[in-house]
């Protein structure tokens, strides 16, 4: 299927397990430059995890990340989709339901990953296979200041 989520996902994203730390998930995350995991345990996906959620757990004074689990800051309301399900399915649950990710699974496996940042490269990508000429014109510098109240 030509658009479907399959050419648009981060293919064999990297995972974390559930009982790793939230300082091992944030290396990870820095030596991947990602910012979403998919947090397994067994074998199976239990949920996501964000670099948002680290953050907010990180900020509670009585958090160690050290200490801290993933399985205490993941998601576990992920949504999940198949390789073969349409960008245009996809985007809008993803709007919905305010996530910023979605993981691919075929048959209990993990096959990627769509973020915000892949649906911007799809918007990309399909924008300039329709033809659709640049519409951002560049501001000048001195309005963007006055602009952004600097």
């Amino acid at each position: 299927m030509k658009d479907s989520i399959s050419g648009f996902m981060t293919a064999s994203p990297v995972t974390i397990g559930c009982r790793a730390s939230l300082t091992a998930a944030r290396e990870r995350m820095n030596q991947h430059g990602v910012r979403h995991l998919p947090v397994m345990h067994g074998g199976d996906l239990v949920g996501v995890l964000s670099q948002r959620d680290i953050q907010l757990l990180e900020s509670l004074p009585s958090v160690d990340p050290a200490e801290a689990l993933v399985e205490e800051a993941m998601s576990l309301d992920v949504l999940v989709v198949d390789p073969d399900t349409a960008l245009s399915a996809v985007a809008p649950l993803m709007a919905k339901r305010k996530c910023g990710s979605a993981v691919v699974v075929r048959d209990g496996e993990v096959l990627g990953i769509f973020t915000t940042i892949d649906a911007l490269h799809a918007i990309e990508v399909l924008l300039r296979e329709k033809g659709v000429r640049k519409a951002v014109r560049r501001v000048p510098s001195s309005r963007a200041r006055s602009i952004s109240g600097s």
